[in-house]
Formats: structure tokens, C-alpha cells, sequence
């Protein structure tokens, strides 16, 4: 898509132009023009252009000659945008002048004819709401991708030992496809949200014109059904100036940054020399420019630093549409530049989850060595006392306290307490409480619905393969 300069190709807006005695000073047409970001709503406002069209004809606005040549000249000018022939300029302000002005060089009065019965207030927020559907689409198949490619690790790694962590220090063992399996979760429902506001969005403003509807005999129902809403907006003011839409996938895409973010996280901890529980790929790190041997988890830390940019976007247009009244005003014009920043940089962050996960290495050894330090299975000695040694839950808690206690003073790991040390700690500790010291026996026995025994852990892989991937 070029932009033109000439003189030759100079185009002077004339859709409001009767009212005005003088033009527009340059200055308020590059304000003005949202060209340069709304051009990429072309697509979808051809298609809603042809679809107009077909009404007016089928309602007798316009003649069958008239509505033939308008559907030639959108066909034309989709394949001048196809091929980059396109010209675009400020001084037609928007994506939806330029295809009329075009159209009608093309074509000529039936051209003029086009944009009876609508305003460019209900041609706006439909074609913008159309762009925004397709783009969900894609989210929701790139969040199901990141979700495959996470459940695929998992089935690698359902005996695998993981640390769990609480406030970041050494809590309790788990399965490290569990951990993986608690980011399917979020990303299910960050789906589900996505679903939802596609629900909420889907129902079509053209026909409400400016605010207040038209006066000739249009058919909303038709051109609704045609570009495939569930049924036209019931209320035309509210159809002009109901920006919800875009607050709610804002919203739903700065949660699903959030989930993004905290695996981003994750990875650069992991990567870490102090942890070294995954070893990234070189397709998704970098170097140093000054230290050879340094291995960056670039790819993560954008991840984690585009999640402001994207959540900013949100406020952005909350505060913009706040103190407007009903129903448009061209403050509404700036929710366009943040919302299509946000989405293509939150696709391009699903996309690089999605490879990273994909292609990481997880360092088994460097899990389960972490694993045995922090008196990680303190939780399973105080569970003990209480189903063994029938000791309430509050005492068992005490009780263990003093074991690690213990432990520490004398530089001892949990498993190489001796019985005679145990029952010293306290006498009602029985021979039993042996068997309780080790990994694979703290991992098994968690065994509860939703828990981390690798037992259940295949269960809840068969079930989220079943949820999210069909």
C-alpha cells in the first residue's frame, strides 16, 4: 500500500465539504486522518459495502444496473488493495472515504448512491467489529495451540519432579506436569472469555446510521444475517457509540497477557544458572555483544514486558470513553491505534509461548536435585502425624516445626533422621513415619481430584485434551 505524495493522485475530501466555505488546514487533516492504522479494516468494509448494496436493491433504493456496478467497483478496488496499487492520502481522512471516493471515480454516480440509508458512524463500528471477530478467531486458534503444545510436554513429564513453589521458596513436591497443566487451565478460560465476547459483540449497528436510524424502507435483518451478526443492534444510538466490545477483548486480552507474562517469568527463573531447570533453544534466545558466553531469555522477558503495553491499551480507551456523551464523537476515533496494537502484539506473544514451550528442554537431574533440599517434604511428615499418630492437625504442624528445626541445627536431611531422633522429637511417633520420607511417595500420595499424584495427573491430561483440543 503506497502513499501518495503527487499531485496526480491528490484526492480532496467533498463528503462534507458543501457546509464549509474554506478546507481544512493540514494540520487538522493529519489529526483527522486515521488512515494509516484503519486501513486495515479495507477487507471487511468492502464486504459490508457489497452487502449494503444488495439490500438497497433488494429494498428498490437502488436499481439492479446500479447495485451491478457498485459490486464491480468494491471487486476492483479489493484487488488494487490486493496488489498494493491502492493509493491512500490524509486527505480523505479514513479507510471508508477512500473506498467510496474510489468507487466512485470508478464508476460514477451509482458510486454516490452506495452510502444511502447508513453514515459512516454505523459503517465504523461495523466493519471494526467484523475485523475484530476474524482477529479472535486467530487468538482463540493460537491459544489452543500453546495449550497443545503444553499438554504434549506434559505427557513427557508426568513422573518428572518439580520443586513447587510458594512466595518463590521451596513448598511441597509436585509433578511437573502439573505445573505445566495449571497454564492449560488459565489458557481455558482465557478461552472461553474470548467466546463470550464474541457472543456480546456479534450483533450488527448498520442501519442505525448516524444516531437516530433512516427514514428509507431498509432491511437491518438482512444485511445482519448477510455478514453473518446474529441479529442487527436493537437500539440505534446505543449501536453508534457502544465501544464494549472493544473494552471486554481488551480486557480478556490483558488477562491472557497476565497468564503469558507469569510463564514468562517462570522460564527466566528456570533458565537461570541458579535453577537450571530448562535450557532454552537458540531459535528463542540471544547472545551478549560483550559476554560470550551468555545465553538470554529474550523471547520470555518481551513476553513479560509487552503484557504493560497491551494492559495499557485498556485504560487507554476507558479513559477516552468515559466522559463522552451519546452518541459519537470523534474522541472515539482513538480506539482503534490501541486495540490493534494490543492484538497483534498479544498474537505474536502466543505465538513465541507457543515456540518456546514447544522446543525448551527441561532438566530433569537440576528438578529433582532442587527437590531434595528445603525439607520439602515436611508437609508429608505433619500429614503423617495426623492420620498415623492421630495427633490434631494444629499439634502435627508444631510437631514437624521442630523436626526441621532439628534438621537444620544439625545440617541433617528429613530422610536421614533416625527413629530413635524422630521419637525423641516426640513419643508418639511411630516406625512408620520412614516410609513417608521420599519424593515418589510424597508426589503419590496427593491423590485428590485436581491434585499432583501422577495418577491423577494422566487423568487430567486425557480430560484437558478432551476440553481443549477438539
Amino acid at each position: 500500500m503506497n502513499k501518495s505524495k503527487s499531485k496526480k493522485n491528490k484526492q480532496t475530501s467533498s463528503v462534507w465539504g458543501g457546509r464549509f466555505k474554506n478546507d481544512s488546514s493540514q494540520i487538522m487533516k493529519t489529526i483527522n486522518a486515521s488512515i494509516w492504522f484503519d486501513k486495515r479494516l479495507a477487507f471487511h468494509d468492502i464486504m459490508l459495502s457489497k452487502e449494503h448494496s444488495n439490500m438497497l436493491y433488494k429494498k428498490k433504493i437502488i436499481s439492479y444496473k446500479e447495485n451491478n456496478k457498485i459490486q464491480k467497483g468494491l471487486n476492483q478496488i479489493k484487488k488494487e488493495i490486493k496488489e498494493e496499487k491502492f493509493h491512500f492520502s490524509d486527505e480523505l481522512e479514513d479507510i471508508h472515504m477512500h473506498i467510496e471516493a474510489r468507487l466512485i471515480k470508478l464508476i460514477g454516480d451509482a458510486g454516490k448512491k452506495l452510502h444511502t440509508a447508513r453514515s459512516r458512524n454505523d459503517q465504523v463500528a461495523t466493519s471494526f467489529k467484523m475485523w475484530v471477530r476474524d482477529e479472535l478467531d486467530t487468538v482463540l486458534i493460537l491459544i489452543k495451540n500453546l495449550q497443545h503444545s503444553l499438554i504434549i510436554q506434559a505427557e513427557l513429564h508426568v513422573d518428572t519432579i518439580l520443586p513447587g513453589f510458594t512466595h518463590l521458596q521451596p513448598a511441597q513436591p509436585i509433578s511437573l506436569a502439573h505445573h505445566l497443566l495449571a497454564y492449560v487451565e488459565m489458557l481455558g478460560r482465557d478461552k472461553t472469555r474470548i467466546e463470550d465476547a464474541k457472543k456480546r459483540l456479534n450483533k450488527c449497528p448498520l442501519g442505525a446510521a448516524a444516531l437516530a436510524g433512516t427514514s428509507f424502507p431498509i432491511d437491518r435483518f438482512y444485511t445482519a444475517k448477510a455478514l453473518d451478526f446474529d441479529s442487527p443492534m436493537e437500539n440505534s444510538i446505543d449501536a453508534v457509540s457502544d465501544r464494549d466490545f472493544v473494552l471486554e477483548v481488551l480486557s480478556n486480552a490483558s488477562i491472557i497477557m497476565v497468564h503469558l507474562s507469569r510463564l514468562a517469568e517462570e522460564i527466566v527463573i528456570w533458565s537461570s544458572p541458579g535453577f537450571n531447570f530448562i535450557t532454552l533453544p537458540d531459535s528463542f534466545s540471544t547472545g551478549s555483544s560483550i559476554m560470550p558466553q551468555k545465553r538470554n531469555p529474550d523471547a520470555a522477558e518481551l513476553i513479560r514486558g509487552k503484557t504493560g503495553r497491551v494492559s495499557s491499551a485498556f485504560y487507554n480507551v476507558s479513559t477516552m470513553l468515559k466522559g463522552l456523551p451519546l452518541a459519537y464523537s470523534k474522541d472515539m476515533q482513538e480506539d482503534k491505534e490501541p486495540f490493534f496494537d494490543a492484538i497483534d502484539n498479544l498474537k505474536i506473544c502466543l505465538s513465541v509461548a507457543e515456540g518456546l514451550i514447544k522446543e525448551m528442554i527441561f532438566n530433569v537431574s537440576s528438578m529433582k536435585k532442587m527437590s531434595e533440599l528445603g525439607y520439602i517434604i515436611a508437609t508429608d511428615i505433619a500429614d503423617f502425624l495426623v492420620k498415623e499418630c492421630n495427633i490434631p492437625f494444629r499439634d502435627a504442624h508444631s510437631i514437624t516445626g521442630k523436626i526441621v528445626k532439628y534438621a537444620e541445627k544439625n545440617n541433617l536431611a528429613l530422610d536421614k533422621i533416625t527413629l530413635d531422633e524422630y521419637k525423641k522429637i516426640d513419643k508418639r511417633i511411630t516406625d512408620n513415619i520412614l516410609t513417608v520420607l521420599t519424593l515418589k511417595n510424597s508426589l503419590e500420595s496427593r491423590n485428590s481430584y485436581g491434585a499432583t499424584a501422577p495418577v491423577m495427573v494422566k487423568k487430567a491430561i486425557k480430560k484437558a485434551k478432551s476440553r481443549w483440543l477438539k
